[in-house]
């Protein structure tokens, strides 16, 4: 791999769509939160808890996800947290950030919703990068829970841009929670849902056709259907694509047998993203860096990957118009 090219990548504009906050929660922060939260781990170090991370399925990582959130009690966690991963993220050139949060895993521990959003809100307006909040809902718990979670967000309004959908995805179908995205989608929220990771494309294919989303986060096992990949080509619908993960999380058993080009090469609208960096090895440079050493990808590639980061974004056609020129001035500059 040319270490211009590598280079190049490392410091080109670009947007990241699929961060689940939560999950850039690094130990030593965790270790730190208990601490002046005074809450007891099962973990005797940082070390400790590092080695903890051999995840072996989707579930598995949830099951260390969930107790390393429990340190976060109080606004100021999640502002420290939410500031924490958009220092890192500025330092990889994004320039834009749609953020994934999960209120179920805090208020089932008591938290208040609003000192959830309001830290993570709070952290996003204070950054130098452009972030937005998606408020996701757990798919493992009933859709009734969802829609009280939403009933609860709903003050709150200003501060998030739409919906996802999350969690263990197997066995919990999109058409699971048709009723609450109707609602979220009679409310003029973004719509986008995890698909097609562990679950089959029929997941993906629901999510768009029952759920309506605008993006599908993962999608790829999408090729696994030749029709369904022609529609979401045809669509242009996004996939967010975590390559870091899908190899922790053994979607793939190893990068260079990843299928990212030939998503790619299947004329799909593809952007790449970290996913849950603290647990998979990785911030956004880390993927793409990884992504580039390990397939034939080009320059071309990187400009397309930079540039539909921000077309597969929920930015106003005029901020997106902006970034697109700087992707392309960057580009240009760099010839």
């Amino acid at each position: 791999m040319n270490d211009q090219l590598l280079r190049l990548v490392q410091a080109m504009p670009k947007a990241e769509l699929h961060i689940h906050i939560e999950g850039s929660l690094e130990p030593e922060l965790i270790f730190a939160l208990a601490q002046r939260n005074g809450v007891k781990l099962a973990y005797g170090s940082v070390e400790e808890l590092r080695r903890a991370y051999a995840f072996t399925d989707l579930q598995s990582f949830l099951d260390i996800y969930y107790a390393g959130a429990s340190v976060l009690l109080h606004e100021q966690d999640f502002y420290d947290m939410t500031a924490a991963y958009l220092q890192r993220a500025q330092q990889d050139n994004v320039r834009h950030a749609e953020i994934f949060f999960d209120p179920q895993t805090h208020t089932a521990r008591g938290v208040p919703f609003e000192a959830v959003i309001s830290g993570i809100h709070r952290a996003c307006q204070d950054s130098p990068v452009s972030a937005t909040l998606i408020m996701c809902f757990l798919r493992h718990l009933p859709e009734e829970d969802a829609m009280a979670t939403l009933e609860m967000a709903l003050p709150f309004r200003d501060k998030f841009i739409g919906v996802g959908l999350d969690s263990s995805e197997l066995g919990h179908p999109p058409e699971k929670f048709a009723r609450v995205y109707e609602r979220c989608r009679s409310l003029g929220l973004h719509l986008v849902a995890h698909a097609g990771e562990e679950g089959p494309p029929e997941y993906i294919r629901n999510a768009l056709d029952v759920l309506k989303v605008e993006r599908i986060d993962h999608g790829v096992r999408c090729l696994e259907d030749a029709e369904l990949t022609a529609r979401l080509a045809r669509e242009r619908i996004a996939l967010t694509v975590c390559p870091l993960s899908n190899v922790k999380l053994r979607v793939f058993d190893e990068i260079g047998g990843h299928n990212l080009l030939a998503l790619l090469d299947a004329g799909l609208t593809v952007t790449i993203n970290s996913d849950d960096p603290a647990y998979f090895g990785g911030y956004l440079n880390e993927n793409y860096d990884a992504v580039f050493r390990a397939l034939p990808l080009t320059r071309f590639h990187a400009q397309q990957l930079a540039r539909d980061s921000f077309n597969a974004s929920f930015l106003d056609s005029g901020a997106k118009a902006r970034l697109l020129a700087e992707v392309d001035a960057f580009f240009a500059e760099h010839a």
